[in-house]
């Protein structure tokens, strides 16, 4: 190693589509997320010193983070380098094809450690960027994930050429809970089962949840905000692959859920909920309609994180 100096990036988890935003609606979670450790090294390039998980490749062509950090110091040159390279060590705090944007927030957290270390000349337009360029490697081309595990909130992706994005308001009220089985689910092979084409009633219906899901965070309708967590394309197709999910989706709605639907490509299902005391009672019924199947659930429930990725350590020694 060299320099000294070290930064350490935390990203949060996120839920991906948010029932019928494919790919355009994303918003963060409190609670737990991945960190990415940055530092000075002499060997050239980028490495990584610590994956994160065992399951997790150490070449850095093949690690989300290490993605993202390399296309940061393309963006930035080579000349900022000085001839040495970067080591990263992944701390993971989200599960493994989990549904709660494990690989972007590895992204994210990685962009933006190597961002800091380099005296963080891109802004966030170039961070998401750099972040798309890594998940487009593992999980496809699509930032709903990475876009509110960057910025924080609720955010929908506008277009993505050119990257246009738009945070929403966030309810006061509003919390989320997440309840992921024991089952892994990589995002490859559930957008496998997407279908290629939808009927012009489908695409009005999706297009018309959407535009009252803005609505709604705008207005804080609660209510609205449930009914329109109601997703025609995505949910049916995978709900085949996600044993126990009717029964926990069904279970958040009896329990008082606004609203639930699959995060992401899944295994975790996520449910909104208006009030600390309503997403408790939410996520504990649907763990109870899991443990009916015989499969156990973690459960998580927090607010929306509304501040995203950020800088958690900064040794400050310099370059």
């Amino acid at each position: 190693m060299s320099g000294g100096r070290r930064v350490a990036a935390f990203a949060p988890a996120s839920v991906g589509n948010v029932g019928p935003g494919l790919d355009i609606l994303g918003l963060a979670v409190e609670g737990p997320g991945d960190t990415v450790m940055a530092e000075w090294s002499d060997t050239p390039g980028i490495t990584v010193l610590e994956p994160g998980h065992p399951d997790l490749p150490r070449e850095a062509e093949r690690h989300t983070s290490a993605l993202a950090a390399r296309a940061v110091m393309d963006r930035i040159g080579s000349a900022a380098l000085r001839g040495r390279g970067i080591a990263l060590s992944v701390t993971k705090g989200l599960p493994l094809a989990g549904g709660q944007g494990g690989s972007a927030a590895s992204a994210v957290a990685g962009a933006v450690a190597v961002n800091a270390l380099l005296g963080a000349p891109l802004d966030d337009t170039c961070l998401i960027d750099a972040c798309l360029a890594a998940e487009e490697t593992v999980a496809g081309r699509h930032a709903d994930n990475i876009a509110p595990s960057l910025l924080g909130g609720i955010v929908l992706i506008r277009c993505m050429e050119p990257i246009d994005l738009v945070r929403l308001p966030v309810p006061e009220e509003l919390y989320v809970t997440l309840v992921r089985p024991e089952q892994r689910m990589r995002t490859a092979d559930a957008r496998m089962v997407l279908p290629k084409e939808v009927s012009r009633s489908v695409a009005l219906h999706q297009a018309a949840q959407v535009g009252a899901m803005v609505a709604a965070l705008a207005l804080e309708d609660y209510a609205l905000l449930g009914r329109a967590i109601d997703d025609r394309i995505a949910e049916p197709a995978r709900a085949g692959l996600l044993p126990g999910f009717v029964e926990a989706k069904a279970a958040a709605l009896a329990a008082g859920a606004l609203g639930s639907s699959i995060s992401g490509s899944g295994p975790t299902v996520f449910a909104l909920a208006r009030g600390r005391e309503s997403a408790d009672r939410v996520g504990a019924a649907m763990r109870k309609a899991y443990a009916i199947r015989g499969q156990s659930a973690e459960v998580l429930v927090g607010r929306v994180d509304r501040v995203g990725a950020r800088v958690v350590e900064d040794t400050g020694m310099g370059r």
